[in-house]
């Protein structure tokens, strides 16, 4: 977030911008490989609007759960903590947004070895509670399939 300020100059009277954006105290990022690298907000959004690509999600709600997930690295008391970790706080936050997103993030960050494991965690979804669900997602399956039906 920037702040966009509008001084004078003491001189000539003439004004200008000036944009300032606040600097994150954000721990560093373990990898999985074991790798540290320093947190990217940009990364963070990034992922995010891939998984919620040409799906109906409000900017503002995005900006809403980014900002979200930015307090809650931020207070954070370790000064290094897993990516898996905040891979666990963007699934939440994006099966809050949109289901279709939740997938999609979660089948490369939990890296799907197959169709069963897609079939798992969908009907893990379709199974929860109906009051968490918004309402304006659709069910990820259609037609309700029997045990054993193929796709």
């Amino acid at each position: 977030m920037q702040i966009r300020r509008r001084p004078e100059c003491g001189k000539c009277s003439g004004r200008f911008n000036t944009f300032e954006t606040a600097e994150l105290k954000a721990p560093r990022i373990i990898k999985s490989d074991g790798m540290r690298e320093a947190f990217s907000e940009q990364k963070l959004r990034e992922g995010m609007l891939r998984a919620l690509e040409k799906r109906p999600v409000e900017t503002r709600e995005v900006e809403r759960s980014v900002r979200s997930l930015l307090r809650e690295i931020s207070s954070v008391e370790d000064a290094e903590i897993p990516s898996s970790l905040i891979g666990e706080w963007v699934m939440r936050e994006l099966a809050r947004l949109d289901r279709v997103a939740y997938i999609r993030f979660a089948s490369v960050y939990q890296r799907f070895e197959d169709v069963q494991a897609f079939t798992e965690l969908i009907e893990r979804l379709e199974r929860e509670d109906p009051s968490k669900v918004d309402r304006r997602q659709i069910s990820l399956l259609q037609n309700k399939r029997t045990k054993g039906e193929k796709l």
